[in-house]
């Protein structure tokens, strides 16, 4: 026998109440603090937005509008975290003209929503969303309940109402799935014969003809698809193509354009992306990005760089920029010792010696291969230079009939050439352009620079078996007579027997 007793009665007259009777929306005031309650599901979305105010002489929170809407196809996607900040943004955006300027709280049952604003490396998605909430920076707090709880938004977004013109909230999809997406608009003046002929060529292909097959099927065929040639298989995983009209069209970016497969039409886009007078023949670059926003077809840049540079007329019409390569210049092969040599410095060397040499003069017989290392500074003037060359070298060699060397401020002094003029020397400067003519001392400040180093590589300095420390200016000599002794590669022979015999 069930009894009726008097909790019992009340509690039935309430849930009476409560079924018959809907709650009483409050009239928003401005001068107080809001509570946004925010809730998602995999089914939809809620919201309601409720106040504190004075009623009847009590302080009571009360709701002043509840929004729903379901999920869009694209959002049916997203991950649970995603969803509670799509929800978040979707009701600031809805219910702005409440928000805009006022304070307030948020309560959600999600706690990565809490980071929204001070996410450090936000997706996409995240990035957009960050960037649209920040107007409430400052004037918002995001406020961690939990699920069990959190029942004000929880059931809008379990029985959301249908995204419609009839729902308040509605919010309209971005895409309708039975129209063609348009990428981009392209004004063509091709006519339709040149459309056509495109649409054989798709026949005449094989990776365009099971391509149509595939973009015209609702479901995907995997056995299909792995018959596509790369690169066509993988820009299909990427969701690259799409078809309308019977003409295939490849997405890049934000553009979308033709897909080309015979030559006939590829040559006829390369025409009038390069020869036609719109073009105007210009440079390979320029005639890529015509290219690439009018067509599209495997190795379109290789086939566009091979037009450019076999087009007749520019090639006829381009004019030479740059100076004029001079012409070469023989060297004079030595008939004698010391009759032609070479001359350089190597200025990446420390400080050494008594008085703290930091560069090193190397003058190269081109006939014996015999090198003289004589140490000296970089900052030498063309007097130090000619100074150092008539006290060390002259001596040993005699006057040689030709010096060549690079343009170096040292030569190219005024006192420097007058001083061989005065010998009645010919001083030879390398062939413009052509700075391998100094190459024989080139080559020999490299090996200087081996040997120093193999001796000199802990601080520049070397000590031998009885404790004398040597650095580079000391060990100059021994080196400089290593390298004479030892067989040249050029001659097969020790460059001291073809000097001295």
């Amino acid at each position: 026998m069930y009894e009726m007793t008097h909790h019992r009665i009340v509690a039935y007259n309430l849930l009476k109440e409560k079924l018959t009777t809907a709650p009483l929306l409050l009239f928003p005031d401005w001068a107080h603090p809001f509570t946004l309650y925010v809730d998602a599901s995999m089914t939809g979305l809620g919201a309601a937005l409720h106040q504190v105010q004075v009623i009847d002489g009590v302080r009571k929170e009360g709701p002043i509008v509840f929004i729903s809407r379901q999920l869009k196809d694209s959002e049916t996607r997203y991950g649970a975290s995603q969803l509670e900040c799509l929800c978040l943004v979707w009701a600031l955006e809805k219910l702005h003209y409440y928000l805009d300027g006022s304070v307030f709280h948020v309560v959600t049952d999600c706690t990565a929503l809490r980071s929204l604003l001070n996410m450090k490396t936000p997706n996409r998605h995240m990035l957009r969303w960050q960037i649209a909430i920040q107007e409430y920076r400052g004037n918002m707090t995001i406020i961690h309940r939990d699920g069990n709880i959190h029942k004000n938004a929880d059931g809008l977004s379990r029985w959301a109402l249908p995204n419609d013109p009839s729902n308040p909230a509605y919010d309209p999809e971005d895409k309708d799935d039975d129209r063609f997406p348009i990428m981009g608009i392209h004004v063509s003046t091709f006519k339709n014969e040149f459309f056509d002929s495109v649409r054989e060529g798709y026949k005449q292909d094989k990776n365009t003809t099971i391509l149509s097959e595939l973009l015209l099927k609702d479901a995907k065929d995997a056995q299909l698809k792995n018959s596509l040639q790369d690169p066509w298989r993988k820009l299909y995983d990427e969701g690259r193509f799409s078809i309308f009209d019977g003409l295939i069209y490849f997405r890049e970016k934000h553009n979308s354009v033709l897909v080309l497969a015979d030559k006939e039409s590829i040559n006829t886009i390369l025409h009038e992306c390069h020869d036609s007078v719109y073009s105007g023949h210009l440079s390979e670059d320029r005639t890529l990005e015509k290219v690439a926003d009018t067509a599209w077809w495997a190795n379109w840049k290789q086939d566009t760089g091979e037009y450019c540079s076999s087009c007749d007329r520019c090639q006829k019409a381009n004019k030479a920029t740059g100076k004029r390569f001079g012409l070469l210049m023989k060297i004079e092969e030595p008939s004698k010792p010391w009759d032609v040599i070479n001359m350089d410095w190597v200025t990446s060397l420390s400080p050494g010696g008594a008085a703290s040499f930091n560069a090193c003069l190397v003058i190269v017989d081109r006939y014996s291969k015999t090198p003289i290392f004589v140490p000296c500074f970089k900052d030498d003037s063309a007097m130090d230079t000619a100074i150092l060359f008539w006290n060390r070298v002259m001596p040993r060699t005699g006057i040689p009939r030709i010096i060549i060397s690079d343009r170096d401020p040292k030569f190219t002094s005024e006192f420097w050439t007058g001083l061989h003029s005065m010998l009645g020397k010919q001083f030879s400067f390398p062939t413009a352009y052509h700075p391998q003519t100094d190459g024989l001392a080139e080559r020999m400040i490299q090996t200087l620079e081996d040997m120093i180093r193999r001796f000199c590589a802990y601080g520049l300095e070397f000590k031998d078996n009885d404790g004398y420390t040597h650095d580079w200016v000391s060990i100059l000599p021994i080196l400089e007579l290593a390298y004479c002794t030892s067989i040249h590669s050029t001659t097969g022979k020790p460059p001291a027997i073809l000097e001295k015999g």
